[in-house]
C-alpha cells in the first residue's frame, strides 16, 4: 500500500467529518506521518501520545477535553474504551484500527465494547483491503462530511470528498455479518 493513505484516511475522514475539531488526541507508534496531515489543520491542537502505554496516556487527559481521537492501535481492553470515553467530548469521535472484517467474533466483541459510548460505529475502507473504525457521539460519516472542509484541503496524494464518501461502501456480505453490530 502506499505509505500515505494510511496517514490521509485516518487523519481526514475524521477531521472532516467533525463539525468543530479543535482538540485531537492522536495515540500513534508512529507520529510523523500523522503529524504531516493534521498540521493542515491549524485550527486544531493536536497531542501526541505512544501507545505502549496505552492506558498510561489516556489517564493523563483531561475529562471531556478531545474532539476527535486517532488510535493507531489495535485494542479490545474495556479499560482502555471506559478512559476514551471519559476524555471525549460529547460530540466527539475516533477512528482505530480493528481486526479485519473477516474476523466477525473479534469485531463483534469491540463493536458491542463501542456500542456502550458510541451512536455510530462504521468500518471503512482503505485501498489494501484493510479497514478503520470510525466511531462517533454525534457525526456521520457521509450524512455529516464537512464538503467545504475536504475540498479546500491541498497537498495531499489519495485522500477526497468522493473517496471518502465511498470509503464507507460495504459488499453485502459484510452488511448481513455485521447486521445490528455496525451502527450507522
Amino acid at each position: 500500500m502506499k505509505t500515505f493513505i494510511y496517514p490521509e484516511m485516518t487523519t481526514h475522514i475524521a477531521m472532516c467529518t467533525h463539525k468543530n475539531p479543535r482538540s485531537v488526541m492522536v495515540l500513534t507508534h508512529q507520529p510523523d506521518p500523522l503529524k504531516t496531515e493534521m498540521e493542515r489543520y491549524r485550527e486544531a491542537d493536536a497531542a501526541y501520545a505512544g501507545v505502549d502505554d496505552l492506558l498510561g496516556a489516556l489517564r493523563g487527559g483531561s475529562d471531556k477535553s478531545v474532539d476527535v481521537l486517532l488510535l493507531d492501535t489495535l485494542s479490545d481492553d474495556s479499560a482502555v474504551f471506559a478512559h476514551i470515553n471519559r476524555l471525549l467530548k460529547e460530540d466527539a469521535l475516533m477512528v482505530c484500527k480493528h481486526p479485519h472484517l473477516d474476523d466477525v467474533a473479534g469485531n463483534t466483541k469491540l463493536m458491542q465494547i463501542l456500542g456502550n459510548y458510541f451512536k455510530i460505529i462504521m468500518p471503512y475502507h482503505l485501498e489494501d483491503g484493510s479497514t478503520l473504525l470510525l466511531c462517533s457521539k454525534e457525526y456521520h460519516p457521509t450524512a455529516d462530511l464537512i464538503l467545504q472542509r475536504s475540498d479546500l484541503l491541498e497537498g495531499h496524494y489519495y485522500y477526497n470528498c468522493d473517496v471518502h464518501i465511498a470509503a464507507f461502501a460495504m459488499p453485502q456480505y459484510v452488511r448481513q455479518n455485521y447486521l445490528g453490530i455496525i451502527r450507522n
